[in-house]
């Protein structure tokens, strides 16, 4: 039985505040042409394992990652489309019902993402959304991304429940099904423009409980 569900955050709970997502958009921006599975793990390693100073240095230090030059321009460009995805960001439509609903049924709620020390403290904050938490994970804080079993490992001891009882929910089979199922945990993925082939998965949260109900 499921007692704790662990849920992403960046397209799972909350909206990205531009399309396409602001990691595609340094791909196009940055001219990156290694295949999307092949950047986004190393993008993520350099700008979401580590606290900056501010987006100006992260960004650099991506460029410096794939070997692009950190041109003024470039990086302005850059930190400008990050800062509107985070001042347009927002739960989708079902999520605080969702997260209401569950506590008021429960169950542990738990936090993960793979992301960077500027963005999600700040929409949290914005939308009231750390009271629906039990526990919140943070790569840049813990120096570990979703892919390693042992950020999974780590959540599912401070709710004090076995991998067994615990279910993850994300939108991205590379870093939350793929972490999940790396981590021996039960995954569904959020499918909302019905393009991924994977199973068990919904098409947005308000699906989520029927699932739920129904395993």
């Amino acid at each position: 039985m499921v007692k704790a569900i662990i849920f992403d955050f960046w397209g799972t709970l909350v909206e990205n505040g531009v399309f396409p997502s602001p990691v595609r958009q340094v791909k196009y921006i940055l001219r990156i042409e290694e295949h999307f599975s092949d950047y986004i793990v190393k993008f993520e390693e350099v700008f979401m394992l580590k606290k900056y100073d501010d987006l100006y240095s992260a960004f650099k230090a991506v460029c410096e990652a794939f070997n692009k030059k950190p041109e003024q321009f470039i990086l302005d460009r850059l930190v400008g489309m990050w800062n509107k995805h985070k001042l347009l960001a927002k739960p989708f439509n079902e999520t605080i019902g969702l997260l209401e609903n569950l506590k008021k049924e429960g169950y542990k709620i738990a936090l993960i993402s793979n992301t960077d020390c500027f963005t999600t403290d700040d929409v949290l904050d914005k939308y009231d959304l750390r009271k629906y938490f039990d526990h919140a994970v943070f790569s840049y804080d813990v120096k570990m991304l979703k892919t390693n079993p042992k950020m999974f490992e780590n959540i599912l001891k401070e709710l004090d429940v076995d991998k067994s009882e615990a279910l993850v929910v994300g939108d991205s089979i590379e870093t939350d099904m793929n972490g999940a199922k790396a981590a021996g945990i039960k995954s569904i993925l959020v499918d909302r423009r019905g393009r991924r082939d994977f199973n068990p998965k919904i098409k947005d949260l308000s699906e989520l409980e029927n699932y739920m109900g129904s395993n």
